[in-house]
Parts: C-alpha cells; sequence; structure tokens
C-alpha cells in the first residue's frame, strides 16, 4: 500500500511539532516522536510520506519519512 505524501507547511520546533500538507488537500498534525530520523534536520517545504492515525483530536501524521 502507498503511504500518503506531503510537504512539511510548519514548523514549531522549540515545541516539537508540525504541520504537512497532504496532496489530498488536507492538513495533518505531527509530533517529533512520529518522524523516523532526526526531527530537528526538517526543513518547511520538504516533501514527505507518511501514514495516517486517528487521534481524539481527527487524524494525524504517523512515521513521517522524508522522501
Amino acid at each position: 500500500m502507498e503511504m500518503p505524501a506531503g510537504t512539511i507547511k510548519k514548523l514549531v520546533s522549540d515545541r516539537g511539532f508540525g504541520f504537512i500538507a497532504a496532496e489530498d488537500g488536507k492538513e495533518y498534525f505531527f509530533h517529533r516522536s512520529s518522524t523516523e530520523g532526526n526531527f530537528d534536520r526538517l526543513q518547511g517545504g520538504e516533501k514527505v510520506s507518511f501514514e495516517i492515525e486517528s487521534s481524539p483530536k481527527g487524524p494525524r501524521a504517523k512515521t513521517v519519512r522524508i522522501v
């Protein structure tokens, strides 16, 4: 199964989270603990792939990888 893809829209590095603008037109929250690799190396505008999981606040990204 192919993972959704998108672009890092916003990073809040000091708080450890960000948002992905997905190719499906939706925006997904992600936490630093859901990234594969070093969160601190992510940059706005970077292309990523990810999985989607449910959370109490709605869908969010997990297993975020730079592509």
